[in-house]
């Protein structure tokens, strides 16, 4: 239960005080915050890895490596030459990957 350090405390005689009704009612404020979601709704919208996606296009540009740029032999990602930190065995390593 999360606590609010901010709200001003009670001492154990006003804690008492409380009623068996006012403790009622906010046991049943809390319960009435539960969203009810339609599963076969949520489920709509959610595809599965490996669906047959044979039939769909991709509508992104692929650009080739510039020549300021090298493919990191470790992380495979592509850099600009700023972040080419040594070659090992012939092959560019990036900063991060020589860490």
């Amino acid at each position: 239960m999360a606590t609010d350090y901010d709200a001003p405390r009670k001492n154990e005689e006003e804690e008492s005080a409380d009623s068996i009704e006012e403790l009622k009612s906010r046991r049943a404020d809390i319960g009435s915050n539960v969203v009810d979601e339609d599963e076969a709704e949520a489920a709509e919208g959610f595809e599965l890895p490996g669906a047959d996606l044979s039939k769909e296009e991709l509508s992104v540009e692929v650009i080739p490596a510039q020549e300021d740029e090298f493919t990191c032999s470790e992380c495979f990602l592509v850099h600009h030459r700023s972040q080419l930190a040594e070659v090992r065995d012939g092959l560019p390593v990036c900063t991060e990957c020589a860490e």
